[in-house]
């Protein structure tokens, strides 16, 4: 039986690393093995190249083009073999991202994303896919009190709320997998939200 892939999504400081082991955690009580990755990297090859990403100033669709670059050997080496023997993957973040960040932030032709998505992904999907969405003067205000800022954290307010808007975007576009989970409540809270909708997962 095919395993069930699960992402994670949302602008940086949106709260949703913050649930990850209690993810996990609730997957594995479950008596499934649980893969967890991340984009951009997951293997090898893309955590170099998520260095070069997070850190390089480069071309808008040059950007985009290394993203799905990672993200074909993500799934070819991670993603789908772990599906295809029944595991669960749990990925911090997957394509939702690169249009939120590419197309919503940079402004990278749609088009040209969907077109990248489908030969890349050959009709890969989501079972489920959780949105944590806060406000951006929150995401802003949490980026500035954590960690040293990557090269996406430090843009401005206005690219944040472009990012926002292609989450949402692509929320309403897919609502059959996507959940949408108000990350500006307590922590407790939304953890007890998100336990809810995995437990509900066939």
């Amino acid at each position: 039986m095919r395993g069930k892939f699960i992402t994670l999504e949302g602008m940086d400081g949106a709260g949703k690393s913050s649930h990850i082991a209690a993810i996990l955690e609730t997957l594995q009580d479950k008596g499934v093995e649980v893969v967890a990755t991340r984009e951009p990297g997951g293997t090898s090859l893309g955590e170099r190249l998520r260095e070069l990403l997070l850190h390089e100033a480069m071309h808008a669709e040059t950007e985009t083009l290394l993203m799905f670059a990672a993200r074909r050997e993500h799934i070819a080496q991670v993603i789908a073999p772990a599906l295809a023997r029944g595991a669960w993957v749990v990925s911090d973040r997957f394509t939702d991202a690169s249009f939120a960040y590419q197309c919503g932030g940079r402004g990278v032709d749609q088009t040209k994303m969907e077109q990248l998505e489908h030969w890349v992904q050959q009709g890969l999907q989501p079972d489920l896919t959780l949105l944590f969405d806060v406000p951006v003067e929150v995401s802003v205000a949490r980026l500035a009190a954590a960690r040293t800022p990557d090269k996406f954290e430090r843009e401005s307010a206005e690219f944040f709320h472009k990012i926002r808007e292609g989450y949402l975007s692509r929320a309403k576009a897919h609502p059959t997998r996507f959940r949408i989970i108000d990350g500006n409540r307590p922590l407790e809270t939304v953890r007890a939200e998100v336990i809810a909708l995995l437990q509900a997962l066939a």
